[in-house]
């Protein structure tokens, strides 16, 4: 009897044994699922903000206003005026939208050289064929009799812009959490949105364009050529 009673003693510390193994290494199972759990939970702090979303362009239509200095002796525009009224008329036809606005000064020192060479521009805008909604002169209160007015020539159009920089809402060492101050990215967004011709581009693509025929031949022709003269030579 002795023997099977210590086999019997030997049988129950095997499996005490086993079973403590078992609830340890579930024990560590279950800590390393929850340490894994809360790995993919981790908010990383040293990710910094995207600028274009703290300083976004965006598109809106504004007044374009253009100047033009008029003499106190003139009587009609002249030629450099004229070619300023062209870059607003080119400029109209890209983007603008409505009527083309002549503004005249009042009580200016030259308020009558003003309304004639006001009236040059808009003839001049009107023969261009540009403002299918027509040209409209109105008038505007200047700032003294002493004063050299200029004629001003607006329109509405789409136009590209962000907020204004500048921003310091805190101190900018102030790094605990790695991220870039507020500010930053301002300026590289309002200069690429003062470059952009068409805003047009920021809401989708254009359609493509016709194709030159004559400048495909060319092009078509000239790598040809090219081709040819760096053909390589084999020496035997």
């Amino acid at each position: 009897m002795l023997p099977l009673r210590k086999n019997k003693v030997s049988k129950l510390a095997r499996g005490s044994r086993i079973a403590s193994s078992l609830v340890v290494l579930s024990a560590i199972a279950l800590v390393s699922g929850c340490a894994a759990a809360k790995r993919h939970h981790i908010t990383v702090g040293s990710i910094p903000d995207d600028y274009r979303t703290n300083h976004p362009i965006s598109v809106t239509e504004s007044e374009q206003v253009f100047d033009i200095v008029v003499a106190r002796n003139a009587h009609k525009p002249n030629e450099d005026q004229l070619k300023a009224v062209d870059g607003v008329i080119s400029g109209y036809k890209q983007n603008g939208t409505g009527p083309l606005t002549v503004m005249l000064p009042l009580g200016s020192a030259n308020e009558a050289a003003a309304g004639h060479v006001g009236a040059g521009i808009a003839n001049h805008i009107a023969a261009s064929g540009t403002a299918n909604a027509g040209v409209n002169t109105v008038y505007y209160q200047s700032d003294g009799p002493e004063a050299l007015a200029p004629v001003r020539v607006v329109y509405s159009a789409l136009t590209a812009s962000t907020g204004k920089c500048g921003r310091w809402p805190e101190d900018i060492s102030n790094t605990n959490e790695n991220k870039h101050y507020a500010n930053f990215g301002c300026s590289y967004q309002n200069n690429l949105a003062a470059q952009i011709a068409n805003p047009n581009d920021l809401n989708g693509p254009r359609a493509p364009g016709e194709i030159d025929a004559t400048r495909r031949g060319n092009v078509i022709g000239i790598y040809r050529e090219t081709e040819t003269l760096f053909e390589p030579t084999i020496a035997y």
